[in-house]
């Protein structure tokens, strides 16, 4: 291993990073792209690196064969009363099992199944577009950007109504484990909420058996592939992902999208005058605001990257952030907003390879839909007060974006 001191860390917790994060990761793309961090952790932050480690084959996405930190986590189940069982979810498991469950998956989560979703998104888009110019100001994170994908994914499931503020406290004490730095505390929160959904969803899955409908819920359960179905434990995780993932980083994308947009008021204007462009600017909003920071893999075998080499069995983070911003992949362009860039798609806000997002295609199309439909309604709409972030380095979003429309 190369035995050159880095000239700089990361450091997700210096003051205005979650604001920002961009110039630092620039800084490590530069002065240090293959990283060993002071947590113990390698992280990738070149485009090249990244888009290896993503397609790699060699790579494992499953924590139980890292035993870092392993014993706690069975402790804090058995402290919260239940058995830790290592998640069967299609985000960490590797093949075979990862290739069977995502094709089971894939028979409901269908592109046509998604598609046919667009009038029902448009309908809870115009309603919360409503609420918000009948006041002539609101919260765009918590008025559209947040329940938007909560509303979709629950009634794709045909989960009850009901419990979707419990689900959604849930998922965000569950979130944080994605984050690279993490306290003991959030950990605890975090192992409580899982042990409360999981019971939660069971309950739902069982309820959902004995009740079929015309649903997603339904269709994962009946879904098949010669005679292979999956198991409760499996179908529970399935689901769980569903909500935790996927309702995240659409959230991050539709509030974080808006914002830039309104402070780049010629891109806006180049969206709103050209429907066109609507696929291609998603791309592009997907490319500069990453909704997900970051991705993690496990080495299975001694790696080199830029000539340092990542022994056996380490953690490391691939920087989809950073790698969305190299000039060596965008041009000197890289840290502008550009919805008609060539190539935008090319991005890695949602992986490559094997564990590529399955839910991609639907929050491009929620965020198709929500951002160029708010910007035409409200053509002068600006952001009041100041954005409030979520404070996550995975997952980074706003928590409020405020702002005042024309009525």
């Amino acid at each position: 291993m190369a035995t050159t001191e880095p000239t700089v860390f990361f450091n997700p917790l210096a003051p205005g990073y979650v604001e920002d994060p961009y110039p630092h990761l620039a800084e490590l793309r530069t002065g240090d792209p293959v990283h060993l961090s002071l947590t113990n952790q390698w992280i990738l932050f070149r485009y090249d690196d990244v888009f290896r480690i993503l397609r790699d084959p060699g790579m494992s996405v499953m924590a139980a064969k890292a035993t870092q930190r392993n014993d706690e986590r069975i402790a804090m189940f058995e402290d919260a009363g239940a058995e830790f069982t290592p998640s069967t979810s299609i985000l960490n498991i590797d093949p075979p099992d990862h290739t069977r469950l995502r094709r089971l998956v894939s028979k409901a989560f269908t592109p046509s199944a998604i598609q046919a979703l667009r009038p029902r998104i448009q309908e809870l888009v115009d309603e919360a577009l409503d609420r918000i110019e009948q006041r002539g100001s609101g919260d765009v994170v918590a008025e559209l950007a947040f329940p938007l994908p909560f509303d979709v994914i629950s009634e794709m499931l045909g989960m009850p109504e009901s419990d979707k503020d419990q689900i959604a406290e849930w998922s965000g004490m569950l979130v944080k484990t994605l984050d690279p730095i993490i306290t003991e505390e959030e950990v605890r929160q975090a192992v409580e909420a899982s042990v409360l959904m999981d019971a939660h969803i069971d309950q739902v899955i069982a309820w959902k058996r004995a009740n079929p409908a015309n649903d997603l819920l339904t269709a994962l359960i009946e879904a098949e592939d010669d005679g292979d179905r999956m198991s409760s434990a499996e179908l529970r995780d399935q689901v769980s992902l569903l909500f935790i993932a996927g309702h995240e980083t659409t959230v991050n994308l539709i509030g974080t999208g808006i914002h830039e947009l309104l402070g780049h008021p010629d891109q806006a204007r180049l969206l709103r005058d050209d429907p066109t462009i609507e696929a291609n600017a998603i791309d592009e909003l997907l490319r500069y605001v990453s909704p997900v920071q970051f991705s993690r893999r496990i080495t299975l075998a001694p790696t080199e990257f830029g000539g340092r080499t990542i022994g056996a069995g380490w953690f490391v983070l691939a920087g989809l952030a950073s790698a969305n911003h190299d000039p060596d992949k965008w041009g000197p362009t890289a840290d502008e907003l550009d919805l008609t860039r060539a190539g935008a798609g090319q991005h890695v806000a949602f992986g490559s390879g094997a564990h590529y997002c399955l839910g991609a295609s639907l929050a491009k199309l929620e965020a198709q839909v929500a951002i160029p439909t708010f910007l035409r309604r409200f053509p002068d709409a600006r952001i009041t007060g100041d954005p409030v972030w979520n404070g996550r380095i995975n997952l980074r979003g706003l928590e409020h974006l405020w702002v005042v429309v024309d009525r």
